[in-house]
C-alpha cells in the first residue's frame, strides 16, 4: 500500500466516514482500532468511523465504548436493537456516516484497512462513483476456498456476470451514490447485487485476503445459501425461466411416456390397466407442482415484505465520540 499523497484542492478537506459492522469480533477490536489509528495517521485528511452493533451477544460494544474516546479519529458508536445482518447494519452505517466520501469494511481484518486508502485515492479523482475490492488471493484453508469459489462461480452465472470472480465483501463510493443506494428500500436483497445493478462509474482495487486471527466466521454455509437465493430471486427471472422449461420438459416427457404406454398397452405388456402411467404422472407431477408452488410462494412471500413498510433495522443507542486531539 502507497501513502495517500495524492490529494489537492477541495478534496483533500472532505470527510471519508468508514462504516464498519460489528458481529462476534471481540477478540480483534483491539487490533482494529490500532490499524485504524495507522489509517487516520496516513490519510492525513478528515476521518470518522462509524461502528455499527449489530446485536453482537459479546463485549464488542462495552470495549468499544471504553476505547474510542481516546482514539485519534472521531467516531460513532450505534447499537441496532438486535441482530438484522451485515446488509442492514451496513445501511444503518450508511445512513449515519456523515462523509463526502464513504467505505465499508469487516471489523475480522481479513480485508486489510489500509484499502480504504487506495478507496479514497481514486474516489478523490472524480472518475468514479463506487470503487470494489477485488480478491487476488485469499489465505483461507483450502476447503473455504474451494466453497466460496464454487459459490461465486454460482453467483455469477445465475445472478450478475459483471461480479468479480473472487466476490466483494468491501468497497466504497461518494455521498451521491450512497444517496441512491439508500433509496432502495428493498427487504431480502443483497448489498452486493445493489451495487452493481445500480451502475455508475466503477473501479477496482486488487488486494489479498488475510486469514482469521481472531474467533470465527459467521459466514455458514446456510448463510451462504440464503445469500445466494435471496440474490437469485432480487435480481435474476432464472428460476421461473427454470420453472417454465421443466414445464416444457415435463409435458414432451409426459407426451412421449403415453406414447410407449400406448405402444405397450397394444402389446398386451401391461397386465394392470392404468397402474404404470398413473403412478408415473403421479410422481412426476406433484414434484412438479410442490416446486413451482414453492417458486411463487417465494416471489409472493418478498413481494408481501416489501409492502409492510417496516425499517430495515432500528437503531437502540447511538454515540458521537470526538477524536483525541494532537
Amino acid at each position: 500500500m502507497q501513502e495517500d499523497t495524492t490529494d489537492s484542492g477541495n478534496a483533500e478537506s472532505r470527510l471519508f466516514s468508514l462504516v464498519i459492522p460489528v458481529y462476534k469480533n471481540e477478540g480483534s477490536i483491539p487490533a482494529l482500532l490500532e490499524a485504524l489509528t495507522e489509517v487516520k495517521r496516513r490519510m492525513k485528511a478528515p476521518f470518522e468511523v462509524v461502528f455499527v452493533i449489530d446485536g453482537s451477544p459479546d463485549r464488542c460494544q462495552q470495549l468499544l465504548a471504553a476505547s474510542l474516546p481516546g482514539m485519534e479519529f472521531d467516531s460513532q458508536l450505534i447499537a441496532l436493537s438486535r441482530n438484522f445482518g451485515s446488509f442492514q447494519a451496513i445501511t444503518a452505517g450508511l445512513s449515519q456516516a456523515r462523509g463526502e466520501y464513504l467505505g465499508v469494511i469487516a471489523a475480522d481484518l481479513q480485508e486489510p484497512p489500509e484499502l480504504v486508502l487506495d478507496f479514497r485515492k481514486l474516489l478523490i479523482t472524480g472518475e468514479y462513483d463506487v470503487v470494489v475490492g477485488t480478491r487476488a488471493k485469499r489465505e483461507d484453508p483450502l476447503l473455504k476456498r474451494i466453497f466460496s469459489a464454487i459459490f461465486w462461480r454460482a453467483y455469477r452465472f445465475i445472478v450478475q456476470k459483471e461480479v468479480p470472480p473472487g466476490g466483494v465483501d468491501v468497497f466504497a463510493c461518494t455521498r451521491e451514490f450512497a444517496a441512491q443506494l439508500l433509496a432502495l428500500r428493498e427487504r431480502n436483497t443483497t448489498l452486493v447485487g445493489l451495487i452493481f445493478w445500480l451502475g455508475f462509474r466503477r473501479g477496482e482495487v486488487s488486494y489479498s485476503r488475510r486469514a482469521r486471527q481472531h474467533g470465527t466466521s459467521a459466514w455458514s454455509f446456510r448463510r451462504r445459501f440464503r445469500y445466494l437465493l435471496d440474490s437469485a430471486f432480487a435480481f435474476s427471472d432464472l428460476p421461473v425461466r427454470m420453472m417454465s422449461l421443466i414445464g416444457v420438459i415435463g409435458i414432451a416427457l409426459s407426451m412421449i411416456l403415453g406414447i410407449v404406454i400406448l405402444m405397450a398397452k397394444l402389446a398386451g405388456w401391461i397386465e394392470v390397466p392404468g397402474y404404470t402411467a398413473t403412478a408415473l404422472l403421479i410422481m412426476f407431477f406433484g414434484g412438479l407442482n410442490s416446486l413451482g408452488i414453492g417458486l411463487l410462494g417465494e416471489y409472493v412471500w418478498r413481494t408481501f415484505e416489501n409492502t409492510k413498510g417496516r425499517p430495515g433495522f432500528v437503531i437502540a443507542r447511538q454515540l458521537k465520540i470526538p477524536g483525541r486531539r494532537q
